[in-house]
Formats: structure tokens, C-alpha cells, sequence
């Protein structure tokens, strides 16, 4: 396979091995046997310890490698339900990862606001989540003051920080608009395709709305159809949605020429319900226009259920830990499915 010049690179961001217990040397090496040309450490504790001569040995291997590193963390919202406190303040922890990002050659910090959870009411229709009692725009506003905070430091460092639309949290028309407000000279987007559809989004509509500001991405595939509630969304093997990832590749290197295609695979065993024909269910989705809803719905109708989850070896009970090692090792092969399928039909990567 020869590289297509005008195709993105290919990259794996690496919550997509988030159970192989692998340190980063071993990370590095699977992402380039498996043809990727950026790798993201999208966590922290991907990278293992964060002392400089450890960053250096990190940052030395991916050259061998030949692969590129992005790397992030998580909340940076102090009202987010997904804001983790133990760590120090936003500021701080943002400060640090983007020391981080500037010694390992990372162009930016990759972070999110929060999740569904941070929407009023049941979370994808879900009474078992817990929701916070602030406003979105409250999680919003604190975002911004959180970015702004360390604007100096983000343009000293030559780092940006790149907010991502994160499991059904921000919608991509208000990330969009939180980044205007912050700052698009030093705050852009990691555009996920599959959690657009969390937000009730065909993830084409998303990638158009953050297109401006994308400075990568985070991409799966999703399965939706409609069931008598409303919709039911699961995330499955990529090539095995209806979505339309396949055209995807395409309309992003057009609209966001030099960034990473990055997948970010996570092929879940069940379908997350979104309840849209209860009006309770609304409380939490106001947000979403209607002409978005539209193109969401005509995605939906034009699916089926999705049976092609992978079956357990015969005689294992979930929840046994024959069945969590069963779940370790499918975690892998459908990485290394979805790497395959994105150097074979999408054309994308270095050759094996």
C-alpha cells in the first residue's frame, strides 16, 4: 500500500487498549506494527510515570518508531461530575499536562468538559446516573475561565488545548461557541465522531460545525436504529455501522487538511438507549435543533439492531474472570480489526 498523500494520517489513540495493562514502550510498538503514524496518549496514565527523563525515553521511542504523539487528559470543568479534584485544581492539572505536551513534541493537550451526566435529566434516558445540578451553560462558562487561565502559558509553550465532544456532553454547535469565546488562537477541537451520536448528532453535522477549529479527532463507528422509545445507539466494529464512517475519511481531509484521522475504538456490548418519544427525556436535550434531530432520525430509521457483537467462549459466565480476560483479549482484536480496516478500505497508515 502506498500512502495517499491526500489522505490524513492515521492515528490510534490509545484509550482504545485502555484494559491491556501495556506500559508506554509497549504501546508505541503496537500502534506502528499495526501501520498507525500518530499515537494519542489521551490519558495520563498511559504514559506511566511523568518525570522528565521518563518523557524523554517516551518521546525517544515514538522517533524510533517514526510515530507522532498527541496526548491529553480528562475533565477540565471544576463543576463537571467527571472533574477530578484529588488532582489539584483545573488550572493546575491543565498547566502540567501542557508542560507534558511541550516536552514530547504534542502540538496540543486533548481534554473534555464532562458527559451526558452534566445534562439535566436522566442521562441517555438512564434514572441511574448521577446528574449534576448545575446548568450546562454554568459547565460552559467555567470551561472558558478554566482556558483562559493559562492562555499565557498554552502561547509561551506553543501548545494548544484541543476540547473534545465528549460522551454525550457538549454538543458540537456549543463547543464551537466555547471555543470562539475562548480563544480559537490557542483553543481548538478533538471532533469524536462516535460521541456526536450521543448528542443526537449524524456525525457528519458535527465534523462540519467544528471543522474550523478541529485539531484532530477521535473516530469509531456506531450502529443506530429506531426501537419504540426512541433510538438506540451502539458504537460497534468499524466498517460495521451506518453512519457512513467509510465517506467520512473523505470529508474530513477536506475539511480539516493535515489533521489526524485517529480511532478511538470502543465496540460496545449493548445498546445505550435514547428515549426521545418521552417527554421527560427533553429536559436535558433542549439544546439539540430540530433540523439536527432531523438528520439523526433519518440515520436512525435507515438502521437495523446490531447483532454482530462478538460471542463469549462457550461455558464462560460474564462477570467470571474467564469472562473479563475474554474481554481483555477482544478489547485487542477489534483494534486490531479496525487498524486493518482502516489500512485496507480506508487506505490509510503505513503498510505492515
Amino acid at each position: 500500500m502506498i500512502a495517499n498523500p491526500a489522505l490524513p494520517k492515521l492515528g490510534l489513540d490509545l484509550y482504545s487498549l485502555r484494559s491491556q495493562g501495556w506500559d508506554a514502550f509497549r504501546l508505541l510498538e503496537f500502534a506502528a506494527h499495526e501501520g498507525a503514524q500518530v499515537v494519542n496518549f489521551s490519558e495520563p496514565r498511559f504514559l506511566g510515570p511523568l518525570d522528565d527523563a521518563h518523557l524523554e525515553q517516551v518521546r525517544l521511542a515514538a522517533d524510533r518508531f517514526g510515530l507522532e504523539i498527541e496526548v491529553g487528559m480528562g475533565s477540565i470543568c471544576p463543576s463537571s461530575t467527571w472533574f477530578n479534584a484529588h488532582d489539584g485544581t483545573a488550572e493546575d492539572q491543565l498547566l502540567r499536562m501542557l508542560d507534558i505536551a511541550h516536552k514530547l513534541g504534542s502540538p496540543f493537550v486533548r481534554c473534555y468538559q464532562g458527559s451526558s451526566e452534566d445534562r439535566e435529566g436522566p442521562a441517555g434516558g438512564s434514572p441511574l446516573e448521577p446528574q449534576s445540578q448545575v446548568p450546562m451553560d454554568v459547565h460552559i462558562a467555567d470551561t472558558v475561565r478554566v482556558c483562559k487561565a493559562v492562555r499565557g502559558a498554552a502561547r509561551d509553550l506553543g501548545v494548544k488545548i484541543a476540547i473534545e465532544n465528549h460522551a454525550g456532553g457538549l454538543t458540537s454547535l456549543q463547543l464551537r461557541c466555547l471555543i470562539e469565546e475562548a480563544g480559537p488562537e490557542y483553543v481548538g477541537a478533538l471532533f469524536d465522531a462516535g460521541n456526536a451520536t450521543w448528542t443526537l448528532e449524524e456525525p457528519y453535522i458535527a465534523l462540519e460545525t467544528l471543522a474550523p477549529y478541529v485539531l484532530t479527532s477521535g473516530i469509531r463507528d456506531s450502529a443506530v436504529w429506531e426501537v419504540p422509545s426512541g433510538a438506540a445507539v451502539q458504537w460497534c466494529a468499524l466498517g460495521d455501522g451506518n453512519v457512513g464512517v467509510e465517506g467520512l475519511v473523505h470529508r474530513f481531509a477536506e475539511l480539516c487538511p493535515g489533521r489526524t484521522f485517529s480511532l478511538e475504538i470502543i465496540n460496545n456490548r449493548s445498546p445505550r438507549i435514547f428515549p426521545y418519544l418521552e417527554d421527560s427525556f427533553w429536559r436535558g436535550y433542549r439544546d439539540v435543533p430540530a433540523w439536527v434531530f432531523g438528520r439523526f432520525l433519518k440515520v436512525a430509521r435507515s438502521g437495523s439492531p446490531y447483532t454482530a457483537v462478538p460471542a463469549a467462549p462457550p461455558g464462560v459466565d460474564e462477570g467470571s474472570p474467564e469472562f473479563e480476560d475474554y474481554l481483555v483479549q477482544q478489547e485487542r482484536r477489534d483494534v486490531e480489526r479496525a487498524m486493518a480496516y482502516a489500512r485496507d478500505v480506508l487506505q490509510l497508515g503505513r503498510p505492515r
